[in-house]
């Protein structure tokens, strides 16, 4: 007997292929919520709220949030990596606070830095980049009073990230953004110590001069001088806190 591909014989152990359905629903992508959990700590630590030496207590933080502790200790996990959290058994977390030495360190790695990015852009950017680094100035001062301080202090790592991108070097870029978490931190936690914010904003314009001038000299002083004052604020800062 002849087999019919759509029919099954008796005893006969092949049966033929039936069609397939659609899917009555679509597949539902779920949120990173461990990643949302991570920003929203990341932003309270780069904004001062929670300060270094603090502890992050997950139970607490699951409740504010209404979340189990699971993702919060995976988030904490994930700050840790990024050198904004310390972990120690049966204490948990808690923010990093910063030795004199890594304070020395992180601002003679950033000068240089800086200082390298700014003499290349003097050579390489053209006129109109050079005149945006003044703008940038300009505008950082007239909304320094109605701008948040997360706001200010993204504006105010903004305008050194872009100095370094003018450098036309990625690798500098690249070594200038692996230090962003702990600039920031640090700017958030002494911007208050300036007092006017608009005041601070203002340091920034001397080295938008210099540049537009492609004065590399210039530049270098002005950033020498701008950074060495943000190092000695960040230093008082870490006296003051013992």
């Amino acid at each position: 007997m002849r087999r019919n591909a759509t029919t099954t014989i008796p005893g006969d152990r092949v049966n033929a292929a039936l069609p397939t359905s659609a899917p009555a629903f679509a597949s539902i992508q779920a949120p990173d919520l461990v990643g949302l959990i991570q920003a929203e700590l990341q932003r309270a630590i780069l904004e001062g709220r929670i300060g270094p030496g603090d502890r992050v207590v997950e139970a607490e933080l699951a409740r504010q949030m209404g979340v189990s502790r699971a993702p919060v200790r995976e988030a904490a996990r994930r700050l840790e990596s990024l050198g904004l959290l310390v972990s120690r058994p049966r204490h948990g977390f808690t923010v990093r606070t910063v030795s004199t030495k890594q304070i020395e360190d992180l601002y003679a790695v950033r000068t240089t830095l800086e200082v390298m990015g700014a003499t290349l852009a003097c050579r390489h950017a053209s006129d109109a980049q050079l005149d945006a680094m003044a703008a940038r100035v300009d505008d950082m001062v007239a909304r320094a009073a109605t701008l948040s301080q997360a706001e200010r202090v993204a504006l105010d790592l903004d305008f050194h990230a872009a100095l370094c991108a003018l450098s036309g070097n990625d690798y500098l870029q690249q070594l200038f953004a692996n230090m962003g978490n702990e600039v920031r931190m640090f700017l958030a936690l002494t911007e208050d110590s300036y007092g006017d914010p608009a005041s601070l904003a203002q340091t920034h314009g001397p080295i938008a001069e210099a540049l537009r001038r492609r004065d590399a000299p210039a530049v270098e002083q002005a950033l020498r001088f701008h950074l060495e004052d943000a190092r000695e604020h960040v230093a008082r800062l870490r006296l003051a806190t013992r």
